[in-house]
């Protein structure tokens, strides 16, 4: 199994880029090769692939470009955002690329590499009591913007999120199964700019493709059927009474986002089914182990659901799972618990097999 009968060559892309910021996008799409897929044919769209290791870099850049093309944002202005990591991470890169000092609030109980990477873009961090949860971390960014003047990305209620799906992720998913079979996609959401965008797109093009979304067993929002309670503006005025905190991080904050809204209310998904975190864990574990795709909790919970839409769909289906980032900003979560750093007995064992080089 996976042998080769000559060595792997390369030729370059065939063009030079201006800067980190061109390298956004055009994310690979791996098929699933050793797990056992029931009959279907999975696909993972690898989003790891952006430059700082997930999806958000799409929407990061456009927030970004979108604000300065409409004069929202002026040069040297201060950034600021609420995210759980993955949008702080994509902001820090983009505004270390063009000049721009980023503040990031987040809840203190995302993990800590989360916060470490936004700050070694350069990227300042404020911590917000995790009892507040996402709506705290929120309102503390409204309140910080309007005191200092800063630009607000606005992540949640931006069309330049779902627009830059719409634009890039959706264009690359037709061009990639361009006169192929595709029958299903299969994604969670966060702002809900991925299923968003993606769906603008499909419906028209590739109407005869499901699209399946899915959010945390014990946080269903969605399913949970309540009305998110808003502001004038599309911002979240509560937090929603289905959200309980989850291990998936990135995905689900304590309220609806108003781009994901749209996709609610226009219809742009065909099933919704939850999943529970332990089980996304699992399925991340699976990847890494036995197809070498590393993913983090949200991809391996995105992936779960794709095996269970394999099992129940007919067979020689063929279904694209998002994984929306890499498994690298979880260390320090449950994705790694019992993952040693030190040797275990079967790793001593091997060392101890030749007489050199012990450990003391």
């Amino acid at each position: 199994m996976g042998e080769t009968t000559s060595i792997r060559t390369t030729k370059g892309r065939g063009r030079v880029y201006e800067s980190v910021l061109d390298t956004i996008g055009d994310t690979p799409v791996i098929r699933v090769n050793n797990i056992p897929t029931h009959g279907a044919t999975v696909y993972v769209k690898a989003e790891a692939f952006n430059p700082a290791g997930s999806v958000k870099d799409r929407l990061a850049v456009n927030i970004i470009e979108a604000a300065e093309r409409s004069g929202a944002l002026i040069p040297g202005q201060t950034v600021i955002e609420a995210t759980s990591g993955n949008t702080g991470i994509g902001l820090a890169m983009v505004c270390a690329q063009k000049g721009y000092p980023l503040v990031v609030t987040m809840a203190d109980s995302f993990s800590v590499e989360r916060r470490r990477l936004m700050r070694i873009f350069g990227a300042k961090v404020v911590l917000t009591p995790r009892a507040e949860k996402g709506l705290g971390m929120y309102k503390k960014a409204a309140e910080l913007a309007e005191k200092h003047g800063w630009f607000l990305a606005s992540q949640f209620e931006t069309d330049a999120n779902s627009d830059i799906h719409e634009a890039t992720t959706a264009r690359e998913i037709v061009a990639d199964f361009k006169g192929a079979r595709l029958d299903y996609v299969v994604t969670g959401y966060g702002t809900g700019g991925t299923v968003t965008g993606v769906a603008r797109v499909l419906r028209k093009e590739r109407p005869d493709t499901k699209i399946i979304l899915t959010e945390p067993a014990n946080a269903q929002l969605i399913g949970s059927g309540h009305a998110q309670q808003r502001a004038a503006n599309g911002a979240p005025a509560a937090s929603h009474p289905a959200f309980e905190p989850h291990p998936i991080q990135g995905w689900t904050p304590d309220f609806i986002p108003a781009v994901l809204q749209e996709a609610i209310d226009k219809g742009f998904y065909d099933e919704l089914i939850p999943i529970a975190g332990a089980e996304g864990i699992k399925c991340a574990q699976e990847l890494a182990r036995k197809e070498g795709i590393f993913t983090g909790i949200s991809g391996g919970s995105t992936f779960a659901i794709s095996l269970k839409v394999a099992k129940d769909a007919p067979q020689g289906s063929v279904i694209l799972c998002m994984l929306p980032d890499t498994g690298e900003r979880y260390l320090s979560t449950l994705l790694f618990e019992g993952i040693p750093e030190d040797m275990d007995d079967e790793e001593l064992k091997i060392s101890r097999s030749t007489s050199g080089y012990q450990m003391g």
